[in-house]
């Protein structure tokens, strides 16, 4: 495929000028008149920040960058409390932590992948490989490493504890991986491409078990499962997010639900929350946006960046947001109160939002005023579950090899 042929991701329209915010020094808490939302300011890195997550109980995150290091954040002092360096000596395209966050994992544009000890700060081993490494992941228990390497478009999983290779696939997708992950279960593995395909890989079988083809309509920029491995959203440049229900094989036999206007540019990343019930989105229009699950509608926008929000992630708690931009900062946005500032108010009373029980799982869920509440009688998990939804068959052929 001639990815030339795909859309810009620097295609996004032209918003206000933003605020400058005042130093995280200047101010503990900040807040500007495009979020309305206290946010705090992480300014350290000398590139741009391609990564971030909450760690050790959301009292620390955890970010990369293209200045070659990783750098682990106090969240209430909002300064680094160790800065990962050294190692490195290109750009980190990616960074993972173990559930128990005792172990690391990097990936680079210098060819290597490394594994690190957090508690010393050290490298454990670290793997050269053939190219460029633009994702990475570690499974839950930590005993699986995987990548995506830009030759021959594949995947390598290593074994942590001796960083011998478990698995090497290749030539499975038609241009660049641009990110892998490990379901919660750590029995599959998905990737998505700029090839504009999902596909999802039975790790003992090393064979793909369900391919997607076309599944967006440029470039997939990211994927994420929800902790329970039944549900895939993925992120494109083509402006929307998608949720895939993965679960039993129904799958096959409908399309996803798709959140549209997402962002006014391409969409960089995608993330759940623990609870399945939000999803937060970055996007190159330097925006972040909160989505309800349920209702399939949008809750919140935060704006401040600079420059591309590169990566989100959420607390477990759902009371804040990390992000990450290309303009070498991560906000934190406390979003605990932000249903009663007042634009979000009057923004729900002018959507007109209202409550519906859902007549499969019985569960509430929000409708807006656009919604017709006579089609719309089910959640959005119900409706991705049942396969006699009214929706053309996915286009989704297995490749031969399958």
């Amino acid at each position: 495929m001639d990815c030339t042929m795909l859309l810009n991701p620097l295609a996004v329209e032209k918003e206000r000028p933003v605020v400058e915010p005042a130093s995280c020094e200047e101010s503990l808490w900040e807040s500007e008149r495009l979020s309305q939302v206290p946010f705090r300011v992480f300014r350290g890195h000398k590139g741009a920040v391609n990564s971030c997550h909450f760690c050790f109980e959301d009292t620390k995150i955890l970010s990369c960058s293209h200045d070659a290091t990783a750098r682990l954040w106090d969240v209430s002092r909002c300064d680094p409390v160790h800065v990962f360096g050294d190692e490195h000596q290109a750009p980190i395209s990616e960074c993972n932590l173990t559930s128990d966050n005792k172990r690391m994992v990097t990936s680079s544009y210098d060819k290597t992948i490394k594994l690190w000890d957090m508690e010393c700060g050290q490298v454990i081993w670290s793997v050269s490989l053939e190219g460029l490494v633009n994702s990475c992941n570690i499974s839950s228990d930590g005993k699986l490493v995987l990548c995506a390497l830009d030759v021959e478009n594949s995947l390598y999983i290593i074994d942590s504890a001796t960083a011998s290779k478990v698995a090497f696939i290749k030539d499975q997708h038609l241009s660049t991986i641009t990110r892998c992950c490990f379901d919660p279960e750590i029995q599959r593995v998905c990737s998505v491409s700029s090839d504009r395909t999902i596909k999802l890989w039975d790790i003992k079988a090393q064979h793909a078990t369900i391919t997607i083809r076309n599944a967006h309509s440029n470039v997939i920029s990211d994927c994420n499962f929800t902790s329970n491995g039944h549900f895939l959203c993925t992120a494109s440049w083509d402006k929307s997010l998608k949720l895939w229900d993965i679960n039993a094989g129904q799958f096959r036999h409908h399309r996803p639900d798709v959140l549209h206007k997402v962002h006014k540019g391409s969409v960089s990343s995608c993330a759940f929350s623990d609870d399945m019930s939000v999803i937060v989105s970055g996007g190159y229009d330097k925006a972040v946006v909160l989505w309800d699950v349920i209702a399939a509608s949008k809750k919140l926008v935060l704006k401040g960046h600079e420059d591309w929000v590169l990566d989100v992630s959420l607390s477990s708690n759902k009371k804040w947001i990390v992000s990450s931009s290309k303009d070498s900062t991560l906000r934190l946005w406390n979003i605990e109160n932000y249903e009663k500032i007042p634009a979000v108010t009057e923004n729900f009373r002018a959507c007109g939002s209202a409550v519906a029980q859902c007549e499969e799982c019985k569960k509430p869920f929000s409708i807006m005023n656009w919604d017709n509440p006579d089609l719309l009688n089910r959640c959005v998990f119900c409706r991705l579950a049942s396969p006699s939804r009214t929706l053309c068959p996915l286009p989704s052929i297995p490749d031969p090899e399958d």
